[in-house]
């Protein structure tokens, strides 16, 4: 079997035999669809509901990409300002680390009663929970030059910005990528959360709103197919980053060569 075929076609071998050990169990023990259903069951839920779980992917997509965003923008910018000084590091990095460890079911709460739009309410929270693995790997990154090219562009001179540029990026770039896959699903995680959060009231049609109508109304396949799509699209996310850093890193970094 070639690489290729190992990579994609063992994950997915693994996934047809659990669906079908799923299907087996479930005919064999005559489990009700309102404890477990079927996959058979879920995938006609998918179909006959697409319309309804369509939509509320389409709010819960725009939400994670939206913070993926803001997290990338105000990561990067935030790294690039620890790189040029020590002092603001050590000042700053530890309420990077406060906005990580801080549960967002703690803060999301909040951030819904001040924020009027209830949207923007869910794209902060989200970004909150994908910030601090940009910040934190694209910091590494800058620093994790190495001393003698750092000492060669010192010898002939070169500015903070052409250091920054033609040094510090590159070397940065696989640490930045890394933190980027991460930070995709957490932003998805944090949309979901904050979606649980706000959807109480009724006021959001996301993927987790139909998650609690769902288990309200004992609807329980629709429920599965939300979680499927939920699980569906952190898949693709992953799937995209990968795709962005090897298509920026194939040509030169070892981590990416074939």
């Amino acid at each position: 079997m070639t690489p290729a075929g190992l990579r994609y076609g063992a994950p997915l071998a693994v996934g047809f035999a659990l669906l079908a050990a799923w299907q087996a169990a479930v005919m064999a023990y005559d489990v009700p669809s309102y404890l477990v259903p079927s996959p058979l069951a879920v995938l006609a839920t998918l179909q006959r509901d697409w319309g309804l779980l369509s939509r509320s992917l389409a709010f819960t997509l725009a939400v994670t990409l939206s913070a993926l965003l803001l997290a990338t923008l105000i990561g990067v910018a935030t790294a690039f300002l620890f790189v040029q000084s020590r002092v603001i590091e050590a000042s700053l990095f530890p309420y990077a680390v406060l906005l990580q460890v801080t549960p967002i079911v703690a803060v999301a709460p909040l951030i819904i009663i001040w924020v009027r739009d209830t949207r923007v309410a869910l794209v902060i929270c989200a970004t909150i929970v994908a910030l601090f693995p940009v910040v934190s790997n694209t910091t590494l990154g800058l620093r994790s030059v190495d001393p003698a090219l750092l000492e060669l562009f010192r010898l002939y001179r070169a500015g903070r910005w052409q250091t920054l540029v033609r040094l510090r990026v590159p070397t940065a770039l696989p640490y930045f990528f890394a933190g980027l896959r991460v930070s995709a699903g957490l932003a998805l995680i944090g949309a979901v959360v904050a979606e649980f959060v706000a959807g109480t009231g009724g006021t959001v049609s996301g993927l987790a709103y139909q998650i609690l109508i769902s288990g309200l109304q004992l609807n329980i396949p629709r429920l599965f197919a939300a979680l499927f799509l939920i699980a569906a699209t952190g898949i693709v996310l992953s799937l995209l980053t990968a795709l962005a850093a090897r298509l920026a890193l194939r040509r030169w970094h070892e981590s990416e060569l074939t």
